[in-house]
């Protein structure tokens, strides 16, 4: 099936947050209360009965909508994400660049690039739209939120394509650093290496595991610095899978340090900000497409090594 693209939202941003998004899948309700209330079962009926009733959630071509409007397949609405308590991130960002086209940030450690889950108001999409007054502010690549480090945005919707198809295109020049443990000597003696391996989602639905088939994801491996048995490697991801770095290290028997997701799912550690992953996006560089100028940003962050040493 065709991913949809998501249409204009109809309702402005609110406190700094987009309007959210839902393509109405198949099903009978009696009105669109009730799909609602089925289908957010954290959300109560007086919540969204209030949200109606403000104008707070619209059809996509602007239509305001009531308790008891029709509901039928393929309807988008776009509704309001609303947290009753929201943990506040103790760790700030910085600003490395900014011009009319691009913002580029120095992420730090625990924050979300962008609302997901139990995260709206605390994370970097948020945080930077309300601080500097640019409401079409769009982020052009991932970065996890347990890894810190540079992240590049869109501030002019005009210009956002031919920045993203830098990432499309693999026209991006990107470096991170890890501390982990050392590989096994057969695998250290063949350093700096290249590791390639096929990607897929794994269980639970969050995680990617490696699987047979043809590689799909490529990381370069290199040592900057030994502590005994922590090492702090340079990684180059040539592709951009989810958790790609992540993935390959712990394949390699070499998992990074505070990795609660590879090799193994830990338990939430929910508001504990002691244990940072010890991987950061130490620098981008590229040639802008607009002005041809060779870009190159760089983090400022250090790692402390997660305890190791």
């Amino acid at each position: 099936m065709t991913a949809r693209l998501k249409p204009a939202p109809p309702l402005p941003d609110k406190d700094g947050v987009g309007a959210s998004h839902l393509w109405l899948p198949d099903g009978v309700w009696p009105d669109l209360l009730t799909f609602l209330v089925q289908h957010f079962p954290a959300v109560t009926r007086a919540t969204w009965q209030a949200r109606l009733d403000k104008g707070e959630v619209r059809e996509r071509s602007g239509e305001r909508l009531h308790a008891g409007s029709a509901v039928r397949r393929g309807m988008c609405i776009f509704y309001y994400r609303e947290l009753d308590a929201e943990t506040a991130i103790p760790f700030e960002e910085t600003v490395l660049y900014q011009d009319q086209y691009l913002l580029v940030i120095d992420k730090p450690h625990f924050l979300p690039v962008a609302p997901v889950g139990r995260f709206l108001q605390e994370t970097l999409l948020v945080r930077l739209k309300k601080k500097l007054g640019l409401p079409h502010l769009a982020p052009l690549h991932r970065l996890d939120r347990e890894t810190a480090g540079v992240v590049m945005f869109s501030v002019d919707p005009a210009t956002r394509g031919v920045y993203h198809a830098l990432f499309e295109q693999r026209h991006i020049a990107k470096r991170y650093e890890a501390w982990a443990p050392a590989l096994a000597p057969a695998l250290a003696r063949s350093l700096p290496l290249v590791h390639r391996s096929r990607m897929d989602h794994g269980t639970p639905f969050f995680c990617m595991r490696e699987v047979a088939g043809e590689p799909n994801s490529e990381t370069r491996i290199a040592v900057l610095e030994a502590r005994g048995g922590a090492v702090l490697y340079d990684l180059q991801p040539l592709t951009g899978r989810q958790h790609q770095l992540r993935v390959h290290m712990a394949a390699l028997g070499s998992p990074i340090f505070n990795d609660d997701f590879y090799p193994l799912v830990r338990p939430c550690k929910g508001d504990d900000f002691s244990r940072p992953l010890q991987l950061l996006a130490r620098a981008i560089a590229f040639t802008d497409p607009l002005s041809g100028a060779e870009r190159h940003f760089e983090s400022r962050r250090t790692l402390d090594g997660g305890g190791a040493f």
